[in-house]
């Protein structure tokens, strides 16, 4: 049915590459709240933890929304349905440009979280009709993932120069006139035909999507303002943990009392499927360091936003790379255990090279081979071990396991930022008084570095007591400074520990390889970010 869906006329390039144009920016959706950090937060009038919180409130409607999409992607006619996408889409981005409150935007970022599932869902069936070898499912699979993990890099470096010129809100008008030429085209293209048969709109499990949706916007508030709260100090954070707690036992019992659950519980019972969990766990946790990096970047080397993200896009090119090697390793049925031993090993290349880099002053071009290894590594996990984990179970449960994958990638990206959140705070303070301790005005070397700034800033032109008090602070801002790479170094030092264990992990589970991976299938799980 898939074929007929496209005008009989329509060359086949055209069509994928329509699909394509939709894909791309809807993807970008992810990452456009925190392109800009802190432009964001100053627009707003928030903190950073609240432009956190409005993309992990995007990650969540995500997460929680595909298995109820599914009912309304099979009611109504493929065609009707985009239409309906769009035009929601358009309207709640139109808002989230014209508000100035934060509440607003939370509230807008969970509906277009919920919207995205819908213009997926039609992306990825239509792009798997179309591809026709056997191998359907792990070329689609290839294409979407590459694009998620591109994503963040990709949409930071096209938003660049709009932030830096105009407010940040301009970005959400920006994303509508990217998703408009492909959103029209596909419409001019697809003829109004049905995927899958039309079934009725009734007992739609409405309470167990409020429950999973409470739960998870639970985590991500948990997760990202838990350090801002000191934790369990804060009322707030006990009261959420506790109804966190109490939303994941209504939630559990639900499911194992319906006859149609809403997520199969019986996916965690395969040994194969908790294994696949806990490394795409591990490789989220892994990823979320890249992070350190471009902090690194920005706040120690002092790259501006669009050279920096210039700069990573050496690690969009070892992501495709990494992706086209894992695709052809998985299609020859090279064992999986190869596959992810030679993509962690490539991360743990990346953390170790990265700890002797870390320096107050570097070349930046000496930085692009990690960025690339590192890259590549990951474009060599994420779309083996989402298959390894679909295949691991029964096929009626492959939905439930796809869009349980999800849950996994959602909590562990919130705890990624937590970690690091934390990380930073405990380290760097650590090391800073560390520092501070060596620190006096009788210190010979200190007072030399002070001549040194003051000497600097007066043959600029500054006055001799401005001069004083200015290399006080240059003085206190490298100390900072090397508080952070202290930081950084000891944490990936933890990273690279980590990625050893995982690899330990891998050659002593030998029934990894036992586990068939099915890449015949046209038809798509969940598959979402």
């Amino acid at each position: 049915m898939a074929a007929d869906v496209f005008r009989s006329r329509v060359p086949e390039w055209l069509i994928r590459l329509t699909i394509v144009l939709v894909m791309l920016p809807t993807v970008m959706l992810f990452a456009l709240s925190v392109a800009n950090v802190n432009a964001a937060a100053g627009y707003y009038g928030a903190e950073p933890a609240d432009v956190q919180f409005s993309m992990l409130l995007f990650y969540a409607a995500v997460a929680c929304f595909p298995p109820l999409e599914r009912r309304f992607f099979s009611r109504i006619a493929t065609k009707e349905y985009f239409l309906l996408c769009l035009v929601l889409q358009v309207l709640v981005t139109w808002c989230c440009y014209e508000t100035r409150e934060i509440p607003v935007l939370f509230i807008g970022r969970f509906l277009q979280g919920m919207i995205n599932c819908g213009v997926t869902s039609i992306c990825l069936t239509l792009l798997f009709g179309r591809l026709r070898s056997e191998y359907s499912r792990e070329t689609g699979y290839a294409i979407f993932y590459g694009m998620i993990l591109c994503s963040a890099p990709l949409t930071s470096l096209l938003s660049a120069p709009l932030v830096d010129n105009f407010e940040y809100p301009v970005l959400y008008k920006a994303i509508i006139f990217t998703f408009m030429p492909g959103a029209v085209l596909l419409l001019l293209l697809m003829r109004n035909v049905r995927l899958s048969p039309k079934t009725p709109l009734y007992q739609l499990d409405g309470s167990s999507f409020i429950l999973y949706a409470a739960l998870l916007v639970g985590i991500g508030y948990v997760l990202v303002y838990g350090q801002q709260y000191y934790w369990l100090e804060d009322p707030r954070i006990s009261g959420v943990l506790m109804a966190i707690l109490l939303l994941a036992m209504g939630y559990g019992i639900r499911q194992y009392r319906r006859k149609r659950p809403f997520m199969h519980l019986g996916i965690f019972r395969s040994k194969g499927f908790l294994l696949g969990a806990l490394l795409l766990a591990i490789l989220y946790i892994i990823r979320g360091s890249l992070n350190i990096t471009t902090a690194y970047f920005a706040n120690v080397l002092g790259m501006d936003p669009y050279n920096l993200y210039e700069l990573l896009l050496f690690n969009i090119g070892g992501i495709v790379a990494g992706i086209f090697c894992s695709s052809a390793m998985v299609k020859r049925k090279r064992p999986m255990q190869l596959i992810w031993m030679i993509g962690f090993g490539l991360m743990g290349v990346f953390h170790v090279w990265m700890y002797f880099l870390f320096s107050a002053q570097a070349d930046a071009m000496t930085f692009v081979w990690p960025l690339v290894l590192q890259g590549v590594g990951a474009g060599m996990l994420m779309t083996p071990i989402i298959l390894f984990m679909v295949s691991a179970v029964p096929e009626h449960m492959s939905q439930s396991a796809a869009s349980a994958g999800v849950f996994i990638r959602f909590a562990c990206f919130s705890a990624s930022i937590a970690l690091i959140n934390y990380g930073q705070l405990f380290f760097s303070r650590t090391h800073a008084m560390r520092l501070s301790d060596h620190l006096s005005g009788v210190d010979e070397g200190v007072q030399e570095r002070l001549y040194v700034y003051r000497a600097a800033l007066q043959y600029r032109g500054m006055g001799s007591d401005q001069a004083a008090k200015a290399a006080q602070g240059l003085l206190d801002r490298a100390t900072q400074q090397q508080a952070f790479l202290h930081f950084a170094m000891d944490y990936y030092e933890m990273i690279t520990l980590l990625i050893i264990a995982v690899m330990c992990l891998i050659v002593t589970a030998p029934f990894i390889n036992r586990i068939l991976i099915n890449v015949r299938s046209k038809q798509p799980a969940a598959a979402t970010f």
